[in-house]
């Protein structure tokens, strides 16, 4: 999935005002290849074929990835930012044995704490249809995570 070029900066602002406790917007992020979007709209007509399709345009609101990642596993938001990008590349593929719709980079990424891992991108694809919203991003196989504190990276 090509991010747009200044996706990175919006995605950090977005990240960082969540984490100071301000309300963020949805943005626009990017787009998903030709293959994931067919993928992914597949997938949806398998799992109930009255759902629409959704378009290619992914966007982008953070406030789950923040409480997932920086807060609960102790992600920074430079970590985080390395998931999505990993997870939203254009080598993604679906995972087509879950209920929702997901991505995940194929290749593995070396992270700062000693794992290698599988970058997965969850979509929520009603709330914004017909934009699919990425949700969440997991590292799959993060067997080391931070840190966390009280509640903080």
């Amino acid at each position: 999935m090509p991010l747009y070029p200044h996706a990175v900066d919006l995605v950090r602002a977005n990240l960082e005002q969540i984490g100071s406790g301000k309300k963020v917007t949805a943005i626009a992020i990017g787009t998903l290849t030709a293959d994931q979007l067919e993928a992914i709209n597949q997938h949806r007509r398998r799992q109930n074929p009255n759902l629409a399709p959704v378009a290619g345009e992914v966007i982008f609101i953070g406030s789950h990835i923040f409480k997932s990642r920086c807060l609960r596993d102790g992600y920074t938001v430079d970590d985080v930012i390395d998931q999505i990008t990993s997870a939203l590349d254009a080598s993604s593929k679906l995972v087509g044995n879950l209920p929702m719709q997901a991505i995940e980079n194929p290749n593995l990424r070396a992270d700062r704490y000693g794992n290698l891992v599988h970058d997965r991108a969850v979509f929520e694809c009603m709330a914004r249809h017909p934009r699919p919203e990425l949700f969440s991003v997991m590292p799959k196989g993060d067997q080391k995570r931070p840190i966390v504190q009280k509640g903080r990276p």
